[in-house]
């Protein structure tokens, strides 16, 4: 949690400084507080949901950052674009900017949100545990637009200054010494109260120096020089692009990348993981032994099995925190469904200090050296295990072997669990049955013909052994706050020696004797035998099932691993009334699989729906639409070249969100052209002008997500408590963050990095395209079309005056 709020705030002061040099500070300044705004009025709705706190929400915050920016870098963008032309007054610009956006903004939100829709409905363990992600993003992009719309033009009615000279913005004012006074008054008191709070003032103040000195004269220098030529330079390529059959060309090529990216993706073959996983920060061996061991001898194995781990980790090492081990009591495993002490279990617990500890160093070398010190204890099933990221989900593998004839059943388990092994297939640690067939018993024979000679009924006998053993509730003690069972039965040191029970009398009236009170051992009509039995049935609709289950080996892929196997159990020879599936996590992951690609199509259709009724026109429609698919190029070409493990879950979820965005900057820009067509401009300058204008908020918006998404995806850490307090940042890379949040994250930064290149080039490219090829189609039905007079027609249907067009002489 406390690496999360810091990588949140490392996020924004990265989103805030690069707004600075695109709309200098103050206007940052409005654009970054649109995000802890949002996040309030998240909190609130939350609040009234009754949801709290928790690792979801933290991230959906931080995944936020730079999504929810957007609507406020649009409107202040184009207020500060307008504003900035020295023609008109602070509260013009801002009606008309806002006035000009409102439409894009509104649909850009929409879209962004939509994809995170269908999520809510996500089924299972799984749906409930990512649930709160989709429902945090979906109030914060909600907020986003209430901030945008409403707070942030007051701010910029207040706050926003015309453009100033660095000679003016470095004047030495009466304003600014005054300023200077009262923040080293602030200073000395800061640090008379406490030594950080003085340091955070100090930083502020030097950071105050640097932007009227430093930032006020680089700011300037980059807008008036480096992004105007940079703009310059981006419409003459649009223009070159645009230019007679070069469209198609930019379509072909981007149809040949993405065929490109799935072959390399199919020959670098990256790992598909269900969740990913991170360095443990515990270990746990488990222990079974046979079913009736003494806990002494549990005790003196797992001694053993400490022994050999602290031969691993060593007596005193920094990275290890403590080694506790458990016998019968809390010592089984999830499966186990423990609820008494178990005596022939136990559990020997490795915990690590935290990752910013332990100097780079992973922890993942102990797992494989304890699985190979371990194993070898003869009668002794061990599992070595780290504890589990996500939600609860079944083994990584897990073979359901099910039938009616229960002797058929054990003996084809068995036979299966032997041919796997005789397979030698990689990544399986040890394969376990569920299933436990010696479990001891004592079976208590009664002599009928003795117990009928002596009047003594089975269910007396019964009776007595029950109480003896388990005991009989006689009575209630009861006081002012509660009342207690009072049960009787054999004391402890008795009851556990199977002659003492024997030699329980048995009390009864002999009938044949008058009603004679009379007292017999139970030997005398009842005899002990020992045997083994079955220590349970598990039964899946209705059919009997024994499983055998692992897991998977550092180095390897549960689905590689069940690739394997699932080919081995195809050969294995069974009978028809036998069934055998692999289940556990893999069935999981089809679940989610199936869920996430369904989820898929009904965002892109509610999207399609927007824009269809934004733009009238289904063709412009598609062309946006097109970016999500081109967009994933980026993500394959990603994980292929820099070999990461694609995670089904998070690398899914960051596609869903990864749509939105995209879809958003195309609406910007094709929405721009059509008010550019509407104003009599010629489509491929319209096309040109719309990319060139509607540049920065493009760039601006995929630059802001990126950013935010940095530090979570190369795991940046710094502790800003500690910097001021102790000045010690703690800045280390990696952790638990990064290991489970970082296929979302990489997959972002991957389409995003991608898609703003595709909305920037292909999408004026696509737009004239298709509007040319609909005006040959049109004239070869002898019909007129133009794009020019089809934007004019649309603008004449969403105002209720004509628009007028001006003429232009060129």
């Amino acid at each position: 949690m406390h690496d999360r709020i810091n990588t949140i705030i490392l996020g924004f002061l990265f989103v805030t400084l690069v707004l600075m040099f695109f709309m200098g500070t103050s206007n940052a300044l409005f654009v970054g507080l649109s995000v802890p705004l949002s996040a309030f009025i998240a909190f609130l709705v939350l609040q009234m949901f009754g949801y709290t706190m928790n690792m979801i929400v933290l991230f959906s915050f931080l995944l936020g950052l730079g999504i929810v920016v957007d609507d406020a870098v649009v409107v202040i963008e184009n207020t500060h674009r307008i504003y900035a032309n020295g023609k008109m007054s602070i509260f013009k610009a801002v009606r008309i900017a806002a006035g000009e956006v409102f439409l894009p903004v509104f649909t850009g939100t929409i879209v962004t949100l939509l994809p995170f829709v269908p999520l809510l409905f996500w089924p299972g363990v799984i749906g409930d545990f990512m649930y709160y992600l989709p429902f945090t993003l979906i109030i914060m992009l909600l907020a986003s637009l209430l901030v945008a719309y409403i707070i942030n033009p007051v701010f910029a009615v207040d706050f926003m200054k015309p453009h100033k000279t660095v000679k003016e913005s470095r004047a030495i004012t009466r304003g600014f010494k005054m300023l200077c006074l009262a923040f080293l008054g602030i200073i000395v008191v800061g640090y008379m109260v406490n030594f950080g709070l003085g340091n955070l003032m100090l930083v502020l103040f030097a950071l105050i120096l640097l932007n009227k000195f430093v930032f006020s004269w680089a700011i300037e220098r980059f807008q008036t020089r480096t992004w105007p030529a940079f703009q310059n330079r981006y419409h003459n390529l649009v223009t070159f692009v645009l230019k007679g059959k070069r469209p198609i060309l930019v379509l072909v090529g981007g149809i040949l990348l993405f065929i490109i990216s799935i072959i390399f993706t199919v020959i670098r073959q990256p790992k598909v993981d269900f969740f990913p996983k991170s360095d443990p920060n515990y270990i746990i061996t488990y222990l079974r032994l046979p079913i009736g061991t003494h806990q002494t001898v549990t005790d003196s194995i797992t001694k053993i099995l400490e022994e050999r781990i602290y031969g691993v980790i060593g007596e005193d090492n920094p990275m290890v925190q403590s080694v506790i081990s458990n016998v019968a009591i809390g010592a089984g495993t999830q499966d186990d469904n423990q609820t008494q002490a178990m005596p022939h279990l136990g559990k020997v617990t490795v915990a690590f200090v935290e990752f910013a500890k332990r100097n780079g160093q992973s922890t993942v070398e102990y797992l494989d050296k304890i699985r190979q010190v371990t194993h070898g204890i003869a009668g002794a099933e061990i599992t070595v295990d780290q504890e589990a990221n996500g939600p609860p989900t079944g083994k990584p593998i897990n073979i359901e072997i099910s039938g009616d004839n229960f002797e058929e059943l054990i003996n084809n388990a068995n036979k299966l669990k032997s041919y796997i092994q005789d397979k030698q297939i990689g990544g399986i640690e040890e394969l376990r049955s569920d299933f436990q067939a010696n479990k001891p018993e004592i079976i208590v024979t009664i002599d009928r013909r003795r117990a009928n000679q002596e009047g003594i009924s089975t269910a007396q006998i019964g009776s007595e052994l029950r109480t003896s053993i388990f005991g009989k509730e006689i009575s209630k003690y009861r006081d002012d706050k509660d009342e207690y069972e009072i049960n009787l039965r054999v004391r402890e040191d008795q009851r556990g020696n199977i002659s003492n029970i024997l030699n329980i009398p048995l009390t009864y009236r002999d009938m044949g004797m008058g009603g004679l009170i009379r007292q017999v051992p139970l030997s005398s009509v009842a005899k002990v035998e020992y045997s083994n039995t079955y220590a349970g049935i598990k039964r899946i609709n209705k059919k009997r099932v024994i499983s055998l289950s692992s897991n998977v080996l550092t180095g390897y892929t549960a689905n590689e691993v069940v690739a394997n196997i699932q080919a081995a159990v195809n050969q294995f020879d069974h009978p028809d009334s036998i069934g055998i599936r692999m289940t556990g996590e893999q069935e999981d992951q089809a679940e989610t699989s199936g869920f996430l690609g369904y989820a898929f199509l009904v965002a892109f259709g509610l999207i399609f729906l927007v824009l269809v009724m934004q733009f009238n026109s289904t063709s412009k429609p598609l062309i946006i639409l097109s970016e999500i698919v081109f967009s994933l190029t980026g993500v394959l070409l990603g994980f292929s070249i820099f070999n990461m493990n694609i995670s089904i879950v998070m690398t899914g979820v960051g596609v869903f969100a990864l749509a939105g965005i995209i879809v958003r900057n195309g609406i910007l820009l094709v929405e721009f052209t059509d008010l550019l067509l509407s104003q009599g401009m010629e489509l491929r300058q319209a096309a040109a002008e719309a990319a060139k204008t509607r540049m920065t908020p493009v760039i601006l918006t995929a630059i802001s997500a990126i950013l935010g998404l940095i530090p979570l995806a190369v795991g940046l850490n710094m502790d800003f408590v500690k910097l001021f307090t102790e000045l010690d940042p703690h800045l280390y890379f990696g952790g638990d963050n990064v290991a489970f949040w970082g296929p979302l994250s990489w997959t972002m930064i991957f389409g995003l990095i991608f898609g703003t290149f595709l909305t920037l080039i292909m999408v004026p490219s696509l737009l004239v395209l298709i509007e040319k090829s609909k005006t040959r189609v049109f004239k070869l039905f002898g019909r007129e079309y133009s794009a020019e007079k089809a934007a004019l027609r649309k603008a004449n249907m969403d105002y209720d005056e004509p628009v007028v067009k001006e003429e232009t002489h060129h």
